[in-house]
C-alpha cells in the first residue's frame, strides 16, 4: 500500500526581526523536518517593509519542494514553525516578525476557505514574493489568473528589492 501522493509546493519565507537569514535557515530546516522535501531555494532578497514603511526591512525567499501534506496540514506546519521562531500571533497584523511562512501554491490545489487561500490571495501584488519566486519558477502559471510569475512580476514595482545572499546559500542537512 502506498502513502499519499507527493505534490509540488511553493512557499515564501520572510523575516524582519533578529538574525533574519538565520531565521530563514531555521524555517527551512523545520519545513524539511516537518515533511517538505525542499529542492529549490531562491537567493535571499532584502526588501522594503510592507505596508508599514517605518518597520525594519525584510529578508525574503521563495522555495519549492514536494510534500504529501494536505493544504491544512501544511498550514499547521507553517504556523507551528512561526511560533517556534517567536512569532507573536496576538500582535497587530503586519507587525514585524522573526519569521513568516506563507503557502503560495500547491500543485493541483485551489482552496478558498476562511483560514486558507491557495494560491495565496495577494502573491500577484507583491514584489517581495514575486522576485524570489521568479528566480526559481519563472514559468509557474498562477492557477487563478493564468499568467506566469514572470508576467505577474512585470506588473509590480520592484524598487528596493536587492539580493543579499546568492542562490546556494542554504542546503538541506
Amino acid at each position: 500500500m502506498s502513502g499519499p501522493a507527493l505534490r509540488r509546493v511553493w512557499l515564501a519565507l520572510g523575516a524582519n526581526l533578529g538574525e533574519r537569514v538565520a531565521n530563514l535557515r531555521a524555517g527551512l530546516d523545520a519545513l524539511v523536518a516537518g515533511g517538505v522535501a525542499i529542492d529549490v531555494v531562491s537567493s535571499v532578497y532584502d526588501t522594503p517593509p510592507w505596508p508599514v514603511e517605518s518597520d525594519p526591512r525584510f529578508a525574503n525567499i521563495a522555495v519549492s519542494g514536494q510534500s504529501a501534506l494536505t493544504a491544512h496540514e501544511l498550514l499547521a506546519l507553517c504556523k507551528a514553525i512561526e511560533a517556534d521562531e517567536g512569532r507573536d500571533f496576538d500582535a497587530p497584523r503586519y507587525s514585524p516578525r522573526s519569521l513568516d511562512v506563507d503557502i503560495l501554491a500547491i500543485e493541483g490545489e485551489l482552496v478558498s476557505v476562511s483560514d486558507l487561500e491557495i494560491p495565496h490571495a495577494r502573491m500577484h501584488e507583491r514584489a517581495f514574493v514575486l522576485v524570489p519566486l521568479a528566480e526559481i519558477a519563472p514559468g509557474f502559471i498562477h492557477p487563478r489568473s493564468g499568467r506566469t510569475v514572470e508576467e505577474l512580476l512585470a506588473s509590480v514595482e520592484r524598487e528596493g528589492v536587492e539580493v543579499i545572499d546568492a542562490a546556494g546559500w542554504w542546503t538541506a542537512r
